[in-house]
């Protein structure tokens, strides 16, 4: 498996397969053809359907500045190896200088056809919960301990930075009012819930109220491009540092004590990411949501200082329970449903430590086994049902609105 690093990425929204990844790979191209006096680009799959509520055109074009670059939506072929497949040209007094096809796979990563992996060494040689418990029960160690002995020290230091963007991503967001863009008219939420937190009220509810209005800070900056972090995904942003800074808030632990979840968290994705995917055009919002689910819930079974087997049931209750999870934005944009999906999520995820917390030594189903179970799932996902906006609550509320237009006088 590859460092956390790469997991937890820190970058502009609103998508990390539709804006980071192409970002990534029109920064590689322009690299290799500074020549070039123009570009174009087309997009395929969920990237041509759902590009430009994802601002993908727009975060290519800037990316290419000065030169010009035309974006192609192709939203017929679909016979493309990836659903998020983009083919760039570079020209020069117009002649075709060179071209590169680029899958975007989740969580801001990059695969040029044609070329060995932009690879990076492989920091862990486990690569299934089993071997990574096996490898903690033989040395006496806790899966935080693992990660920072297979990183080093310096991962300290990068889960810092990803820890203070994340409170600072909340903290904008719980700041902000008014409209996100995209033309569905979506009011800012978090800052509402948040400003209710000193109603009269039960705890278990004062408690859901927060954790939402945290994850929809977090869910609402990236819907209006702001600086989030990948965990995994820009989409789901909102899941895991809600569910920690809640906690940490709740409890008094300290930034180093959510250092240590960070890492069990990541090990999580990461376990994800190499056996599965994290990518919703590849296998639906289970990919992203419910793995974002699975990594807080065994972040927080960390910070509670839970043994390996709980820490494994939490994260696996979580993932279970989102397995089937399309991902059918309104018109391609992480509003409806993405937002409240993070704080839905959120909110799972403490169930599942509690569960954990008094079930884990009943369990049946292993963590490796529900991450087996969700990417064959999503290899079943009719295609309209990832990402492509084509299926679900995308396809019939623009029947609706489109019903709604021909009763007008």
């Amino acid at each position: 498996m590859k460092s956390l690093k790469e997991l937890y990425c820190i970058g502009r929204g609103p998508s990390s397969s539709h804006t980071m990844g192409p970002v990534k790979a029109a920064k590689l191209f322009a690299s290799e053809n500074a020549d070039a006096d123009r570009f174009e680009v087309t997009l395929y799959g969920s990237l041509a359907l759902t590009g430009k509520g994802h601002q993908t055109d727009r975060a290519i074009k800037e990316t290419f500045e000065p030169i010009s670059c035309n974006i192609i939506f192709d939203e017929e072929n679909e016979s493309m190896p990836h659903p998020n497949t983009m083919d760039m040209k570079a020209y020069k007094k117009d002649n075709e200088i060179a071209f590169m096809r680029v899958y975007s796979v989740g969580g801001g990563a990059i695969k040029v056809e044609g070329r060995p992996d932009i690879d990076t060494p492989d920091i862990y040689p486990e690569n299934t919960f089993k071997e990574i418990a096996a490898f903690c029960i033989e040395h006496n160690m806790r899966i935080s301990e693992y990660c920072f002995l297979r990183e080093g020290e310096e991962i300290k230091a990068h889960l810092t930075t990803v820890w203070q963007t994340m409170k600072h991503c909340i903290a904008a967001g719980l700041a902000a009012s008014g409209e996100l863009p995209g033309g569905l008219h979506v009011e800012r939420k978090a800052q509402y819930l948040f400003n209710q937190r000193h109603i009269d009220e039960s705890e278990a509810t004062r408690e859901n109220r927060l954790v939402c209005a945290y994850a929809y800070a977090a869910s609402e900056q990236n819907a209006d491009a702001g600086i989030v972090v990948t965990a995994p995904t820009c989409g789901a942003c909102g899941v895991v540092p809600a569910a920690l800074y809640y906690t940490q808030i709740k409890k008094g632990f300290s930034d180093e004590d959510i250092i240590r979840a960070l890492a069990v968290g990541g090990i999580i994705g990461n376990l994800i990411k190499t056996n599965a995917t994290i990518s919703g055009a590849a296998s639906g919002c289970q990919a992203e949501i419910g793995s974002a689910c699975s990594m807080a819930a065994a972040a927080l079974a960390e910070l509670y200082e839970m043994g390996i087997g709980q820490i494994e049931y939490a994260a696996e209750v979580a993932m279970e329970h989102h397995l089937g999870l399309t991902c059918d934005p309104i018109h391609g944009l992480v509003q409806i449903p993405c937002i409240e999906r993070n704080a839905v999520a959120a909110m799972r995820a403490i169930n599942a430590l509690s569960l954990a917390n008094f079930l884990s030594g009943s369990r049946k189903i292993s963590f490796d086994m529900v991450v087996e179970t969700m990417h064959e799932t999503g290899r079943d996902l009719a295609y309209q049902y990832r990402e492509t906006s084509e299926g679900g609550l995308a396809k019939l509320y623009q029947k609706k609105k489109m019903s709604i237009k021909r009763q007008m006088p």
